[in-house]
C-alpha cells in the first residue's frame, strides 16, 4: 500500500521541555490510521508539525515526495479540535473561500457543498450565517470544509464531538467512504470504541514517546489478554483461584475475570468449577479503552507482550 505521509524521528520542545520525542509513523493511501494518546501526550504537536503551523526541532515530514516547507498543504485536509470557522458568514460562502484558499475549482467546490450539505442534514442551510447553527451542525460544515477540495490526506481531530449518535453514524460512513476511494485518513479521537471500530492501524504516544503501533489485529491479539464477565453472586476469592485468572474486578453481581496470556478461551471454559453462579457470561479481549487507560494511568495492569509494531 502506498505511503502517503511518513513522519521520521520526530522531535519538538517548547523551552526545556521536550514534548515529543523520536516519533516515527506513517500513513497509507486508503487507510484509517488512528493516532492515541491521553492529554498532553503529544498528538497536537504532531499534527501541528504535519500541517506546518509549526516546525520539528529534530526529524523530517514527507507527503509523497515533498518535504518539510514543500508540502502541498492544498492536498491535505484539516478538521482541527478546535473550531475555526467565521461566525457572522453565510455557510456556503465560508465554504466557497476555504476551497478557494486550496486552489480548489468553485464551481465543483459548490456543486460538492451542496451534495454534503443534503447528505448531512443541512439542505437549505447554505445561506445561514455559522453562528446561527448548533454545534453539531457547526461541526458538519467545518467536516465539510476539511474535505471540499477531495484531499488527498484527511487530518481529523476529535471529528465526533458534539455529535449525536446519528450524526456520528453518517461522519463514520462517510470517512470509511473516504478510505475506501484511497484517502489517507490519520484520525485522533478519545473515543475509544468509534477507533476500534474505525482504524486500520494505531500509533498511540504517552509522555511524547511511541508506546504501541501496528494494526488493530495484532495490538489486539499481542496487547490484550481475554477477559471474562460473569454476571451472577460468586464470592471474589473462588474466582481468584480459578486457573490463569490473573485478577478479577467486581461490581455488584457482575465479575470481570482478566486471563493469563495465551489462554485459550474454549478449553479455559471447559475447567470452570461447576458450583459457580452463571447468569450470563461473556469472553473477549480486553478492549482498546482498557488498554488507553492502562497506559494513560501508567497503572500497567495489563500483560504487555513487548512492543507492537506496523
Amino acid at each position: 500500500m502506498e505511503t502517503m505521509l511518513a513522519v521520521e524521528k520526530l522531535g519538538k520542545s517548547f523551552k526545556d521541555k521536550q514534548i515529543i520525542k523520536n516519533i516515527s509513523f506513517d500513513v497509507r493511501k486508503g487507510e484509517i490510521m488512528a493516532i492515541l494518546g491521553p492529554n498532553g501526550a503529544g498528538k497536537s504537536t504532531t499534527i501541528r508539525n504535519i500541517m506546518g503551523i509549526m516546525y520539528p526541532d529534530e526529524g523530517s515530514i514527507s507527503f509523497q515526495n515533498s518535504n518539510g516547507k514543500d508540502i502541498p498543504r492544498h492536498k491535505i485536509g484539516y478538521l482541527p479540535e478546535e473550531r475555526g470557522l467565521y461566525k457572522n458568514v453565510k455557510v456556503m460562502d465560508i465554504l466557497l473561500y476555504l476551497a478557494d484558499l486550496k486552489d480548489y475549482p468553485l464551481d465543483q467546490a459548490k456543486e460538492r457543498a451542496l451534495t454534503y450539505l443534503k447528505k448531512f442534514d443541512l439542505e437549505g442551510k447554505e445561506k445561514v450565517s455559522v453562528e446561527e447553527l448548533s454545534k453539531g451542525m457547526g461541526q458538519k460544515v467545518q467536516f465539510i470544509a476539511s474535505i471540499i477540495h477531495e484531499p488527498e490526506l484527511l487530518i481529523l481531530d476529535e471529528p465526533f464531538s458534539g455529535l449525536d449518535p446519528v450524526s456520528q453514524e453518517l461522519f463514520k460512513e462517510e470517512i470509511r467512504s473516504l478510505a475506501e476511494n484511497g484517502t489517507a485518513i490519520l484520525l485522533s479521537s478519545h473515543q475509544m470504541n468509534l477507533v476500534e471500530e474505525m482504524a486500520d492501524r494505531l500509533f498511540m504516544i504517552h509522555h511524547g514517546q511511541k508506546v504501541i503501533y501496528g494494526s488493530m489485529d495484532d495490538v489486539k491479539t499481542q496487547y490484550a489478554n481475554f477477559k471474562c464477565t460473569i454476571r451472577g453472586k460468586n464470592n471474589r476469592t473462588d474466582l481468584e483461584h480459578i486457573t490463569d485468572v490473573q485478577r478479577v474486578e467486581q461490581t455488584d453481581d457482575i465479575s470481570t475475570l482478566y486471563l493469563s496470556k495465551n489462554v485459550e478461551p474454549s478449553i479455559w471454559l471447559k475447567n470452570l468449577p461447576d458450583h459457580l453462579s452463571i447468569q450470563e457470561l461473556a469472553i473477549d479481549r480486553v478492549s482498546l479503552h482498557e488498554i488507553f487507560i492502562d497506559i494513560a494511568t501508567d497503572k500497567n495492569l495489563l500483560q504487555e507482550a513487548g512492543e507492537v509494531h506496523a
